[in-house]
């Protein structure tokens, strides 16, 4: 299997974690999700199910959490935003694999329409013979226990919402590539 690093430049986008607001990190992990691995085929395509994510040690003052899914090496000049939930209870730790099937996440939470036309999850599908493609899911602690951000707005304008109410983020990424 091949492992690459997060800057290599066999990815053609852009890095966009310098551009967010600089937040403390916290324990992220997955089960299926393993930095510079390719991800597994069930998390990629149009029956994709998203992977199992689980967090802890949120900084304080914590009152929601969000979680996003980006790959900022989509060839649109502004990645591909593949999911994007907001408004989940301060007190959850881990979705479970395929929680982004529903569009509430079994949590009564909200998730934006992504950049697929999709209100769930969207898998892994760059352009075959593209190039290697990031997909970064991102836990984002928010320090209201609301985002007011319409349930017909973009994931863009919730990134743009959580610049401003993260307390803290944490990211893990892999990669894939349709030959």
């Amino acid at each position: 299997m091949t492992t690459y690093d997060y800057n290599s430049d066999v990815f053609p986008g852009h890095d966009p974690l310098p551009s967010l607001a600089q937040v403390p990190s916290f324990p992220l992990s997955s089960a299926d999700v393993k930095a510079g691995e390719q991800l597994d085929a069930k998390f990629a395509g149009d029956n994709a199910v998203s992977p199992q994510l689980s967090w802890e040690d949120l900084p304080e003052g914590t009152k929601s959490l969000a979680v996003t899914c980006y790959d900022p090496d989509a060839p649109t000049g502004a990645g591909f935003w593949h999911w994007a939930a907001f408004n989940i209870p301060a007190d959850t730790s881990e979705l479970k694999q395929g929680a982004g099937s529903t569009p509430d996440l079994g949590l009564g939470v909200t998730t934006l329409v992504g950049d697929s036309g999709q209100r769930a999850y969207y898998g892994a599908n760059p352009p075959a013979g593209h190039a290697p493609h990031r997909y970064i899911f991102a836990v984002h602690a928010v320090d209201v226990d609301t985002l007011e951000v319409p349930e017909d707005a973009t994931p863009t304008v919730l990134a743009f919402n959580l610049y401003f109410h993260s307390l803290g983020r944490a990211h893990v990424w892999g990669w894939y590539e349709e030959k």
